[in-house]
Parts: C-alpha cells; structure tokens; sequence
C-alpha cells in the first residue's frame, strides 16, 4: 500500500505532465487546429481578428504552465484559472455554437477539448487539506502563508 507521501509525490508528477502537455498545446497546438480543422477551432466569418487574438492569449497560457510546472503547488492560481477559465470559455462557446448553426463544429473541437483541460486540472489538482498536510510534515507548520507565524516576537523584559 502506498503512504500519503507517495500518492501525492504521484499526483504531483501526473500534473507537471499535464501541465507541460498542456502548455505545449496551447503554445503550438492550437494554430494548427485551426488550419486543419477551422469548423471545428476557428470563430468569425471571413477576415478576423479573432483567431490571432486567442492563439496569442493560450500560447502566453501556455508559457506560463510550462514555468508552473516546474513548481505547481506554488502557482496553484494559476491553474485553477487555468481551469476556471476553461469551463467559463467552453461554456460560453458552446451557447454561441448551438445558437449559431454556422459555429455547430465547435462542439466536437474546442469546446469539448477545453472542458478535457479543466477535467484533467481538476482531477489532478491536490486538494487543499492534502497541500497543507504536506506543508505541515514538512515545516512543522500547518497554516498558509497569509496567517502569522508561529514565532512570536519577544519583547524585553519590562522594568521593575
């Protein structure tokens, strides 16, 4: 049986590949999608200038879960944006893609792709209470960074 430790030593590994496989189609998956298949990866009619638009934002992204995947617990925003922002985004293209029949591809594309993202994130983002077990094993204390310290400032005596 595997301790704590190991399960998330192992989950932790699981999601810096995830991250770097993410980021690395962010960075240069996108673009090609849109090219081989635009139904389903490319928005707007005609000339836009929206598709430069959202391959800039997810490859920059994309960038940045490359550098969390170095360290994710301490660029847990950021993948919880990453996330969040996943959900929010497939969501929102999905009513555009029922509501518009000319945007129906979407939904077997990017919609479908970002909601795998935010499935994948989320199942192997640690939880808070194992974090902070973790951080409480390792440094003795079990409290975040936004509480004071344990250390108390000692005051001199007072005189008599």
């Amino acid at each position: 049986m595997m301790s704590d430790n190991t399960n998330t030593t192992g989950s932790i590994t699981a999601l810096r590949v995830a991250l770097v496989v993410i980021g690395l189609i962010f960075i240069f998956g996108i673009y090609p999608q849109t090219v081989l298949r635009p139904s389903g990866w490319s928005w707007g009619h005609g000339s836009s200038h929206y598709p430069a638009m959202i391959i800039g934002i997810y490859a920059t992204l994309g960038l940045f879960l490359l550098i969390a995947a170095r360290n994710p617990l301490a660029h847990r925003s950021l993948i919880w944006f990453t996330l969040v922002s996943s959900v929010v985004h497939a969501a929102i293209m999905a009513v555009e893609a029922i509501t518009d029949p000319a945007e129906h591809g979407h939904l077997t594309g990017d919609v479908p792709a970002l909601l795998f993202v935010a499935i994948v994130l989320a199942v192997l983002m640690p939880r808070a209470g194992k974090a902070v077990s973790r951080r409480a094993r390792v440094t003795g204390r079990g409290h975040g960074w936004w509480r004071p310290s344990d250390r108390r400032r000692r005051l001199p005596p007072r005189p008599a």
